[in-house]
């Protein structure tokens, strides 16, 4: 089952901070948490009692909290990989290795004592993975996520990412990634401009970022990497990781008639499957509505990303609903009623031939 999830930092917060924001993730359907302990400054207990407050606060709201760690870490508090009763007593669902061992140190670990799941990331390419399945770990108990990119024009482009997904996907591997608020403020480190995966991610709307993860068929869990998102975000993540349909939000002109608002937003779409270069077709608007008059407006010419429903001037294809794939000349016989907000293009360009997809009004 895919889980949404987000991320606290209670080094850099507080406590009453952090609870109302898993209290609002709750509230919206998100079921995991990750938090960083890579290094421990200052006081040792009291920061690991501190982490320890909101692992507990997030259990009782039945989140699952994955605790981002790495080797120099395991050194600091001297835990084993033989021995994770440290992350257990800390009420940990899990261990995220930064940077892992040898393969064979986590093959080993999968097979804790206390069920721990052991994450290791997926960035790093190489053959990683594969090192991992040589040892015959034990796979209920591993899984998978990309890294977060905090510098502008650092994170994964989109064939990295499709390629080291791909790696994991072929063991049946949980796959997880990050996406990134555009409310929130901070992460980890103190420099970010925001926390996604996706480079091509940076800057869109939230929303966009949680539904291309999703529709590209290569990612279980979506989790947003920086703190604190907000309410609306929450919630515009969660509307559309959630539906059973891609949503794509458009813009509307002004004077859209009852008819053509009824087309667009009273059902859900189906790409047609024999497909044009130019357009997506969805062609059973037309037989639903055939008896309705749709007189020309806003015939401008075409450019991709547009909304459009054939008037009465196309006959037998009036009432048709097309999303335009390239610019093309209007003949006055296609009212362009909208765009595809560009937030959405990469989904657009993601949906399949045969697919539902419902279309929201953007707000």
């Amino acid at each position: 089952m895919s889980k949404l999830g987000v991320s606290v930092y209670p080094e850099r917060s507080t406590f009453k901070k952090d609870a109302a924001y898993l209290d609002l993730a709750a509230k919206y359907g998100y079921k995991r948490v990750f938090t960083s302990l890579l290094e421990i400054k200052g006081n040792q207990d009291e920061v690991v009692s501190n982490f320890k407050k909101v692992i507990t606060y997030a259990n009782k709201l039945g989140l699952q909290v994955m605790v981002d760690v790495n080797p120099g870490l395991f050194k600091q508090l001297g835990v084993s990989y033989d021995d994770l009763s440290f992350f257990h007593d800390l009420g940990a669902w899990g261990v995220r290795l930064d940077l892992g061992f040898t393969g064979q140190e986590e093959a080993r670990m999968t097979h804790n004592e206390y069920g721990l799941k052991i994450e290791v990331n997926m960035s790093k390419g190489t053959h990683y993975v594969d090192t991992i399945m040589d040892y015959s770990p034990e796979k209920d108990n591993l899984l998978g996520s990309h890294n977060f990119y905090p510098q502008q024009y650092t994170g994964l482009g989109h064939d990295y990412f499709v390629q080291t997904s791909e790696q994991y996907r072929q063991y049946g591997i949980n796959t997880a990634a990050f996406i990134s608020s555009n409310d929130a403020t901070y992460g980890p480190w103190p420099m970010q401009d925001g926390l996604c995966t996706l480079e091509e991610h940076r800057g869109l709307a939230i929303a966009a970022q949680a539904q291309h993860l999703k529709m590209t068929g290569l990612i279980d869990d979506v989790l947003i990497g920086n703190a604190y998102a907000s309410e609306a975000e929450l919630k515009a993540v969660s509307d559309v990781f959630f539906s059973p349909y891609p949503l794509l939000h458009v813009d509307t002109v002004d004077d859209l008639t009852a008819v053509e608002d009824k087309i667009l937003f009273a059902q859900p779409q189906t790409y047609r499957g024999d497909f044009s270069d130019y357009v997506i077709r969805s062609s059973q608007t037309r037989v639903i509505y055939k008896d309705e008059a749709f007189p020309a407006h806003h015939t401008d010419d075409v450019k991709a990303g547009d909304v459009l429903i054939d008037n009465d001037g196309y006959g037998q294809y009036k009432g048709e609903l097309q999303i335009a794939r390239r610019d093309f000349k209007n003949t006055g016989r296609i009212n362009v009623v909208g765009h595809v907000v560009t937030s959405d293009a990469l989904c657009l360009d993601l949906l399949q031939p045969w697919a539902d997809f419902k279309f929201v009004a953007a707000k």
